[in-house]
């Protein structure tokens, strides 16, 4: 095989596994249709985003509270329950961590974000 062919046949064989990873990576986000979760739109993550802002600076470990999509403008009803877990102390800054429960039509997902405190501001952690 000539250094042309064989380079063709390289870029022919990428090409494919690119496209085959392109179409499982699509299809294993399948799991999340009809998840609360997509369901959800801006105004709907703004508002759950403002109650556990408020939360995380007035709420105790082990309270609870309820969060209602009502006045979102979204015709899909969407509730959470939240949890605040737990306080800790990581290189002098605080960090909690949180239990959230979405529930919409039928589906619940859970979700377990941690948040520091960073610069006077809660910051979402990532894993």
């Amino acid at each position: 095989m000539s250094s042309r062919t064989c380079v063709l046949f390289h870029l022919s064989t990428a090409s494919l596994l690119l496209v085959a990873a392109i179409g499982a990576q699509g299809a294993n986000l399948a799991f999340l249709n009809d998840t609360p979760i997509t369901y959800m739109r801006q105004r709907d993550n703004d508002s759950l985003k403002h109650a556990v802002l408020s939360a995380l600076n007035d709420r105790k470990d082990g309270e609870s509270f309820t969060w209602v999509n009502d006045g979102t403008g979204n015709s899909v009803k969407i509730d959470a329950t939240v949890t605040m877990d737990s306080t800790s102390t990581d290189g002098g800054r605080a960090c909690r961590s949180l239990a959230v429960v979405l529930e919409a039509k039928g589906q619940s997902m859970n979700l377990r974000p941690n948040f520091c405190k960073e610069g006077g501001a809660w910051q979402l952690q990532k894993r």
